[in-house]
């Protein structure tokens, strides 16, 4: 059985970040399992602009942004295995991998940085009526058939969700010819970020319909069109709504879900929420040494932010196999939302612990103006600050200093709400 100080279960932006900063902070045998055949893991076939412009200060393409954390691998003699599928983990941090160069390998870690990323629901999840014929794709899957393997996957095209991987790809089926005929939303607001409806389907005069969903695929070989409908508040269709566009495509963004089958594995605790791990200030999980980030811990809409997260979950893992207390002696403090908070990352925290400043993430669940991200410590209110629109697809964030946090000695919970005045 080999064994490593840290293992790093997946190779995007979320695990080269965090093994870079472990190596950093005095890590040295590191090893980074990537199931695909490179390092950079769904930035490789993100060939469009606007990464990196927190964390490098420039715009960069999904791989040039991949490369400049590479490139930190490579020279920092981090290793890594490619083609590698990690079929089992337990809570003693051992890993079950399998590939074509190593066969079937039991390897022993004393921390373990959980870097999965996320997945698309797929059209099974959706119970549309209709037969199963060819041209229905998830937004990813026809991102890489034409930007990875060079095919176009059609030249019609519904698409259904609004989420920023469904955006983005409206307007690149624009750019290869095809012409896209509508981008249906089932919610009354967008779930991608305000830029990507600006620039993908405003500046191409694509339509947005909210509100709408599909409630018929029609063809039998190949998809020849999809009949939408307007929904009710019970998310019904409402009778005579009915529309009928003619498309050979219909591509589905219709939401991500984080990685978690290791985590089922490991018996770690998931929050149903985010639908990925509960962890503390640390990002630790339940599991002693079993840190995670990135898009396995909740869906994020920047990669910078994944970065960020990431380089203080390998700072944590480096400290506990140094030997560095992570679970030291003190009170627990429950972080929450509420009041149109959805959840918050991380969701508990030890003050004795945690750095000098904790950025806490958080979605709302609703579209709010003019209202007020408000924090209490227990039951009084120590942040009261107004924001001009708040939306769930954009990722908010607070920051909390240890010293604010410590004054309160009787500590319980820290509360996130959204209030209106």
């Amino acid at each position: 059985m080999k064994a490593y100080d840290l293992i790093v279960i997946g190779g995007g932006p979320a695990g080269m970040a965090a093994a870079i900063a472990a190596k950093e902070n005095g890590c040295e045998n590191i090893l980074i399992l990537e199931r695909g055949p490179m390092l950079g893991g769904i930035l490789n076939q993100c060939i469009h602009n606007g990464f990196g412009l927190h964390t490098f200060h420039e715009e960069l393409t999904g791989p040039e942004y991949a490369a400049r954390y590479a490139e930190k691998i490579y020279n920092q003699r981090i290793d890594y295995w490619l083609n590698t599928t990690v079929i089992h983990m337990d809570r003693e941090k051992r890993v079950t991998v399998v590939n074509a160069n190593e066969g079937l390998q039991i390897l022993q870690a004393k921390a373990i940085i959980l870097a999965m990323g996320c997945r698309e629901r797929p059209r099974g999840a959706l119970n549309i009526p209709g037969s199963r014929p060819a041209g229905i794709f998830s937004a990813g899957t026809a991102q890489r058939i034409i930007n990875i393997d060079g095919y176009m996957v059609g030249h019609s095209v519904v698409i259904l969700g609004s989420g920023d991987i469904g955006l983005i790809m409206a307007r690149r089926m624009i750019l290869d010819g095809a012409k896209v005929r509508v981008v249906a939303e089932l919610l009354p607001y967008s779930s991608g970020l305000k830029r990507n409806i600006v620039q993908c389907l405003d500046d191409f005069t694509i339509p947005l319909k909210f509100r709408y969903t599909a409630i018929k695929i029609h063809g039998d070989k190949r998809l020849t069109g999809v009949t939408l409908a307007r929904m009710d508040e019970m998310n019904k269709p409402i009778p005579g709504t009915e529309e009928f566009y003619e498309c050979d495509t219909l591509l589905l963004s219709v939401g991500l879900v984080p990685e978690n089958e290791l985590s089922n594995d490991a018996g770690i605790t998931l929050d149903p929420r985010t639908c990925g791990p509960v962890v503390n200030d640390s990002f630790e999980t339940d599991a002693e040494g079993i840190f995670v980030c990135g898009n396995a811990l909740h869906v994020h809409d920047l990669v910078d932010y994944v970065s960020q997260e990431a380089e203080t979950a390998g700072k944590n893992a480096a400290r506990f196999i140094q030997g560095m207390a992570i679970r030291e002696k003190g009170k627990k403090v429950t972080l929450c939302g509420s009041d149109g908070v959805r959840y918050t990352v991380p969701q508990f925290l030890n003050s004795n612990r945690m750095d000098e400043k904790l950025t806490i993430r958080f979605r709302v669940g609703d579209v709010y103006h003019n209202a007020f991200v408000s924090v209490y410590f227990n039951d009084q209110r120590v942040l009261h600050r107004k924001k001009p629109i708040l939306t769930p697809g954009e990722m908010e964030m607070i920051e909390l200093r240890k010293d604010q946090v410590n004054r309160f000695t009787d500590l319980e919970s820290i509360t996130v709400k959204i209030e209106k005045e």
